[in-house]
């Protein structure tokens, strides 16, 4: 007998890989498959391909790997600490009275989705810069508006982003290396700017939020003798159940736990006060963006290292989707076309009224919370959709792709593994795995605002983009 037909006559393992659908004929057969992903490296294309052959030369890997070393200790040694908060004209660099910053890449306002229109158009009459929302489309197409990204003014914005000079500011402090960074504050409900509404309410709401809370949270801070450690106040966090990125349950109550003696102390009303703990009540998101300064504050320490492969920043701005690596310094950004996210949507819309995916807050996951800490909040599934075995997976999977694990804030239920910190560039391309983010859908027309959360991934062009580019700069 033949050592063909003896193999076919004994219990066949099969490692199945690439396709996983044969494994399903294997197991239909009664036989046993395991399912290896793989991807070939690069995608298969050449030129990537020789990219990567070029910075696996050992003299170039060395330079790289020092390099990452020192990128991921200035993210994992930062110390952000919140310091103030302040109106975004008297703290952000740059920042004028006919400045919008936004979230993503740069983007003209021609060019911008429909959310992120929707809160440019709101922020204008925000400002007094135009009379109504008409008026605002021809104010933003004129030519009198500066557009910037947030990122290039040392700041994050959630979702569209948009931050005008009236919008009070997170101001956090890198106590190791001095840097500093900044977000505007939580409008809290679905209905917002950030989202693309743009009503009277949603003015309405900003108005109050110049007006009574920014001011409040101001004197609470100017009363705070040390500031609020930020990176403490996270590793609690996440030991108590929130990723803080899309589930801040347990952040909230711990920044306004911290807040609230201070708050108590400032000379404003008792019917002032109770606003501001009553708005804070309203929505788990009140320390969403706090964490998303957080986060700026460490990878901006980061961002500027010659030869290194980390990645710095991921931000989307509703069209494109963009990265900045670490080893090329200043405002270099390689990009993509703007991703589906998929998950549960609000009752009555549908996954064909979604805009693609928005906003700064993928930050979060540059730095190793957010859908890379999945695992430590499991009841996030219950927002953006799949299992609690997926979320754990995510948080392991991203080890992967990135260079260290981060000891300062860990993950109880995987025996409180650091986490995965350090997205490198060459890995995501050699492995074909690609950064998991868990993300808010906003309405793709302007005007509406959130309608749903779930799952996105990068596009695969920016990290080929910036593979190349390395191949060019690294020596």
């Amino acid at each position: 007998m033949s050592k063909i037909n003896e193999l076919f006559k004994s219990n066949i393992h099969v490692i199945n890989v690439g396709i996983e659908f044969f494994k399903e004929d294997i197991l239909k057969q009664n036989a046993h498959a395991t399912h290896l992903e793989w991807k070939p490296p690069g995608g298969g294309k050449p030129e990537i391909i020789a990219a990567l052959d070029k910075l696996e030369n050992p003299a170039l890997a060395e330079k790289i790997e020092e390099a990452n070393k020192l990128a991921v200790e200035r993210i994992v040694n930062s110390q952000p600490v919140l310091i103030g908060f302040d109106k975004a004209i008297n703290c952000v660099p740059g920042m004028t009275k006919t400045t919008i910053l936004h979230a993503g890449p740069p983007i003209a306002f021609e060019n911008m989705s429909g959310p992120m229109k929707g809160a440019v158009t709101g922020a204008l009459v925000f400002e007094g810069l135009a009379k109504d929302i008409e008026d605002a489309f021809k104010v933003a197409a004129s030519g009198e508006i500066k557009f910037a990204p947030c990122h290039e003014h040392n700041c994050v914005g959630s979702m569209a982003g948009v931050t005008s000079a009236s919008m009070y500011m997170h101001i956090v402090e890198n106590k190791t290396y001095g840097n500093i960074a900044y977000t505007n504050l939580s409008e809290q409900l679905s209905k917002i700017l950030r989202m693309g509404a743009n009503d009277e309410s949603v003015v309405n709401r900003l108005i109050w939020m110049r007006d009574v809370l920014g001011p409040i949270l101001r004197e609470a801070m100017q009363l705070h003798p040390t500031g609020i450690d930020l990176r403490l106040m996270l590793a609690q966090a996440l030991h108590m159940g929130d990723e803080c990125h899309n589930r801040n349950v347990a952040g909230t109550t711990l920044l306004i736990q911290a807040l609230t003696p201070y708050i108590l102390q400032t000379d404003y009303t008792t019917e002032q006060k109770r606003e501001v703990f009553e708005f804070v009540a309203s929505s788990d998101y009140f320390s969403g963006p706090t964490w998303m300064a957080l986060a700026k504050c460490a990878m901006d320490a980061a961002h500027g290292i010659e030869n290194s492969t980390v990645v710095t920043t991921m931000a989307r701005n509703g069209v494109e989707f963009g990265i900045r690596v670490s080893g090329m310094a200043g405002n270099t950004w390689f990009t993509g076309p703007a991703q589906k996210v998929v998950g549960p949507m609000f009752a009555g819309y549908k996954p064909e009224d979604s805009g693609l995916d928005i906003g700064d807050s993928a930050i979060t996951e540059t730095y190793g919370i957010g859908g890379f800490a999945m695992a430590a909040a499991p009841a996030i599934v219950a927002l953006v959709g799949g299992t609690v075995d997926e979320a754990i997976g995510f948080s392991t999977q991203m080890k992967e792709i990135t260079t260290t694990e981060n000891p300062n804030v860990t993950i109880p239920l995987l025996n409180f593994m650091g986490v995965p910190t350090g997205i490198d560039v060459r890995k995501v391309m050699q492995t074909g795995i690609k950064p998991i983010i868990n993300t808010a859908i906003a309405h793709k027309d302007p005007g509406i605002g959130m309608i749903g959360a779930g799952i996105t991934y990068p596009p695969v062009e920016a990290f080929e983009k910036a593979l190349l580019a390395l191949s060019e700069n690294v020596n």
